[in-house]
């Protein structure tokens, strides 16, 4: 029992400390569908994997990072909105994938563990890979941070001062879709995208710099992983689920802090 808990809050420690700067760049430039996007071809990644043959993890990965690779060239050659694409990708990705699912032969797969995720069944080898991804996204959060800011804040400025906006974007996406495909192990395909957002929305009651905002969204995220556990633990509710239910707990207690100070 005590190597299950373990496990469930170093995943969830380790995926509060990249939803939290990553969550922070996501709030900021708007693009919280994108994360429900990336979230609903994870079933299409799914559907891959089971008829190649290969870790689901990985094979969610390709579909993630194809996904945001296809929403970024679409961006850019049709000069479409961009809500427009992403609620295009997001409702074909996951309409192809429950069609891929629904022609494949063999074992019956449980979709419903996949969707929500268990939080509790994460197992040393998903830690490793989680753990892995998390360095590689902190990583290059913090050699590119200032230039995403910097292009979140005022792109054409950003442009004039010589940065590649379009390479900087597209990291983002691609670091949104690392964590995206990884993560769903987690708390699973249908609720990654709300620990990305609620943290950070939370801390952006509180925070006055994108810095600020981002060390206050991962302690968000600890508080929000720690007490969700130990409500799934004692009620027997879903990890995944008693998390998020947490972290939203936390944004509301924030909107009141907030207006006290105000007040």
């Amino acid at each position: 029992m005590t190597d299950i808990l373990l496990n469930a809050l170093a995943a969830g420690l380790l995926l509060a400390l990249v939803c939290g700067p990553l969550g922070t760049l996501v709030t900021w430039q708007r693009m919280a569908y994108f994360g429900d996007t990336l979230a609903h071809s994870a079933l299409l990644g799914l559907a891959l994997g089971l008829s190649w043959q290969i870790r689901l993890e990985w094979a969610v990965l390709l579909a993630c990072t194809g996904i945001a690779v296809l929403l970024f060239a679409l961006q850019l050659w049709r000069d479409t909105a961009l809500d427009s694409l992403l609620g295009i990708l997001s409702h074909t990705s996951l309409a192809l994938g429950l069609v891929a699912l629904s022609f494949m032969d063999g074992p019956a797969f449980d979709l419903n563990s996949f969707l929500f995720g268990d939080l509790l069944a994460v197992m040393p080898e998903d830690l490793r890979l989680l753990a892995g991804i998390a360095t590689v996204v902190l990583l290059l959060l913090g050699c590119y941070w200032r230039g995403l800011v910097a292009v979140i804040a005022h792109a054409e400025l950003a442009a004039i001062e010589g940065r590649n906006v379009n390479a900087l974007r597209l990291l983002l996406m691609l670091l949104i879709a690392a964590t995206v495909a990884v993560a769903m192990k987690v708390v699973g395909v249908l609720l990654i995208t709300a620990m990305l957002i609620i943290p950070a929305s939370a801390a952006g009651r509180l925070s006055r710099s994108p810095e600020q905002c981002a060390v206050i969204a991962i302690l968000c995220g600890v508080a929000a992983v720690a007490s969700g556990l130990a409500a799934a633990w004692t009620w027997d509710s879903p990890g995944g689920p008693s998390v998020v239910l947490c972290a939203a707990l936390i944004f509301v207690a924030a909107q009141f802090s907030r207006g006290f100070r105000q007040a």
